[in-house]
């Protein structure tokens, strides 16, 4: 056969394979071929491969995962798997039930960064949280009470940054608590199970910082701050962790628009970190009794910390000052560095350097539509970093875990909202 007798020519013309299709007329040997016989069968392959198509074209690439997203080997999955464990336990003990939502979305339920189109042309959207798909569960089952946890992975991020722990496809886990309930109550218990959690995972020493955004909103309005530039200066006075006092207030001035007289004011007040009693003083304060908003939302800070006392955990919890952004009570739980928390010691806007460390964490609570939604997000992927870290198998997380604040009513939500 001429392939037999060509092969070389064959593998070069990247015909192997294609044996059976070849119509070429039998040669018994090598005897007799002239070197335009060879021209002419060769051409005739040229021609074949020219139908079937060539190497051009054929589509070069390197195996490897999607930007922003990584594989997990059976050793870090061993180690997820406790961290999820010890996690949903403590969620059990505090009654919860788990439930499951798919990944995507009616666009018009949920509209972020990455959309899909289906064969039937409903507009989708992959969940960035857990909350919505929560809220919408609630809506369309007219369930009005409900201690439900939900581990699952959510999708976020158009620009990743994987060297520090922000990727497009990551775990969320949330314990919400929804129904009607005092002032505090679902709070308090949201503080216990992060509580209880860190302690279980022994990633080592910890802290949990707690704010109100009303009372974040008060101290603004009796600063001087406009209304208008009340969002800005939040997210401004968000990034002390991360930046010096300095360097927020340069940018507050020279960036926001806000006076220097204002911008010093807010630098006194957070800068001041303690527990009950810095709740106490500041309702005796000149300036923050002049709010309404701010007297109502250390009022509720008092009487967390009282629940919190009894729930035996305010060796651990801090009432921090520049902790902003979001509505309601807001909860962030930092690993430490520099060894056991001393509340005490911080009771009158002592140095801040203690809580630089690594962030697990970050809990975002707000009452929604008319049942209080509390949510503790640990970020798994964070915790599982650090939990891994402990076992040498990856570099700890230096950075703080992005917060998911609560969405805004949509409008199939409940339009009446509960009062405290």
């Amino acid at each position: 056969c001429f392939l037999v007798a060509f092969p070389a020519a064959i593998n070069t013309l990247g015909l192997a394979g294609h044996r059976s299709r070849l119509c070429v007329r039998s040669l018994r040997t090598l005897s007799g071929m002239t070197v335009s016989h060879i021209d002419e069968e060769v051409a005739k392959l040229l021609k074949l491969k020219a139908q079937i198509g060539g190497d051009e074209g054929k589509h070069q690439f390197t195996l490897k995962t999607a930007k922003g997203t990584r594989d997990y080997n059976p050793k870090q999955m061993a180690i997820r798997e406790r961290v999820f464990n010890t996690i949903i336990r403590c969620f059990k003990r505090h009654g919860a039930e788990t439930i499951d939502t798919p990944i995507f979305e009616l666009k018009v339920t949920l509209s972020f960064i990455y959309d899909l189109k289906d064969q039937g042309g409903e507009l989708l959207s992959l969940r960035y949280d857990l909350t919505v798909p929560f809220a919408r569960y609630l809506a369309m089952n007219k369930i009005t009470n409900i201690k439900r946890y939900h581990i699952a992975k959510v999708y976020c991020r158009d620009n990743p940054a994987m060297t520090r722990g922000r990727y497009r496809e990551f775990y969320q886990c949330d314990f919400d608590i929804a129904g009607q309930y005092d002032p505090m109550i679902p709070d308090a218990e949201c503080l216990k199970i992060v509580h209880e959690i860190l302690s279980d995972l022994e990633l080592g020493d910890f802290r949990i910082k707690v704010n109100d955004k009303r009372i974040l909103d008060g101290m603004f309005a009796v600063c001087g701050v406009p209304d208008d530039k009340f969002r800005t200066i939040c997210s401004t006075v968000d990034k002390l962790d991360k930046m010096s006092w300095e360097d927020v207030k340069s940018e507050m001035v020279n960036e926001k628009g806000l006076s220097e007289e204002a911008a010093d004011q807010i630098g006194q007040y957070v800068s001041m970190q303690g527990g009950m009693d810095l709740a106490e003083r500041l309702l005796q304060d000149a300036k923050m009794s002049q709010s309404k908003q701010a007297c109502a939302g250390l009022t509720d800070m008092k009487q967390l910390f009282s629940y919190l006392q009894l729930f035996q955990v305010t060796d651990k919890v801090v009432f921090d000052l520049s902790l902003a952004h979001y509505t309601g009570v807001i909860y962030e739980a930092i690993l430490t560095q520099n060894g056991p928390v001393n509340v005490a010691a911080n009771q009158n806007g002592a140095d801040k350097k203690a809580e630089e460390g690594v962030s697990v964490g970050s809990v975002a609570g707000a009452t929604t539509a008319w049942w209080a939604c509390l949510t503790p997000r640990a970020g798994r992927c964070r915790v599982w970093g650090s939990a891994s870290a402990s076992k040498g198998s990856s570099p700890s997380w230096s950075r703080r875990l992005r917060r998911c604040a609560p969405q805004r009513p949509r409008s199939w939500w409940p339009q009446h909202r509960r009062t405290s």
